[in-house]
Formats: structure tokens, sequence, C-alpha cells
């Protein structure tokens, strides 16, 4: 897999993707480093999205998808990007 991503890359930097659930925190944080820092290509990916735009990295912020509730992780699985984020 990991020679398959170099291939794909190909001198290139990767895109960022950064999935974004209500609730969830540190996405900013994840993409102020990637973007202001390190100078990536960084896209917000939202939860209802279902197209991970060319990314080749996907980031999944800590926090409270959905709330501060049990099992959110377990609602948040079945949001449309994750699909995406499953078939990558």
């Amino acid at each position: 897999m990991l020679s398959e991503t170099r291939s794909r890359l190909r001198g290139r930097k990767p895109k960022f993707g950064v999935v974004v659930f209500p609730g969830s925190n540190c996405d900013h944080d994840a993409f102020y480093a990637l973007h202001k820092v390190l100078e990536y290509d960084v896209n917000f990916l939202w939860h209802k999205d279902t197209d991970l735009k060319e990314s080749d990295v996907i980031i999944l912020p800590g926090g409270f998808s959905y709330g501060d509730y049990l099992r959110t992780g377990a609602i948040a699985r079945f949001s449309p990007i994750m699909n995406s984020v499953i078939d990558f």
C-alpha cells in the first residue's frame, strides 16, 4: 500500500483531508499545522460529504463527534463521508 501511495505522489506533496463532524475539535488545529506551518494542501471534509477531494491522507481529529454522549463513534460511522474513508 505504501509503495502504491509513493508512486501515485511521484515527487509532489500529498494533499490532506481533515474530516469534520459536529462536535469534533482539533480539526482547525490540524488544518493550521498542515497548511500554515508545513505548507501542505488541506481540505476540510464535512461529515455529510461523500467526496474526499482527491486527498492522499485523511485525518480524523479528536473530540466528540455528535456531542458528548455514549457511542458517538458508532453514530459517526454512518456519516456519508465514512463510506469514502473506508474505501480509501
